[in-house]
């Protein structure tokens, strides 16, 4: 049994409404992100486990965190820039509104998926998506596996 947010809430209720509003949608989006949640934390975990560094459910470290908003500064990124903005609240650091503020959260976790070449998986190539989100998200450094558990992960993702 997983615990977490309901994957099926967190598909149609957070993320497909966020990659809407930041153009970056279309159901292969909206599976590898829900996916990536549910890899990274079940769609439960707010920090990570261990005392690890990575925060929300999507698990971004603060380093990476702010290595992306260097890379979305200049012009060639302004507006999404702007889009990503609009989803903060001022009074509170940004890298720590990974933790609580979801639409945030999600949208950082699809700038990270932005700055890679390559196409988007098929919406329901959930071996693919999992090797997408290995190979973009979790890299090769990343403890995480293109396994059967995985996938199933994704798997989830593409059914809720």
């Amino acid at each position: 049994m997983m615990g977490g947010i309901d994957p099926s809430d967190l598909k149609w209720r957070v993320v497909a409404p966020v990659l809407d509003r930041l153009g970056l949608g279309g159901p292969a989006a909206v599976n590898l992100l829900t996916g990536t949640a549910l890899v990274e934390s079940r769609a439960a975990r707010l920090v990570q486990g261990g005392g690890g560094p990575a925060l929300g459910v999507w698990q971004m470290e603060p380093a990476t965190h702010d290595a992306l908003w260097r890379m979305l500064d200049g012009a060639a990124h302004a507006d999404l820039q702007t889009r990503v903005r609009r989803m903060t609240c001022s009074d509170i650091p940004r890298a720590r509104q990974l933790i609580g503020n979801l639409r945030y959260g999600c949208a950082m976790a699809r700038v990270k998926y932005v700055f890679d070449p390559a196409p988007l998986p098929d919406e329901k190539d959930t071996e693919g998506l999992c090797a997408y989100w290995k190979r973009v998200y979790n890299s090769a450094l990343g403890a995480g596996r293109v396994d059967s558990v995985h996938v199933a992960a994704f798997a989830m993702a593409v059914a809720a």
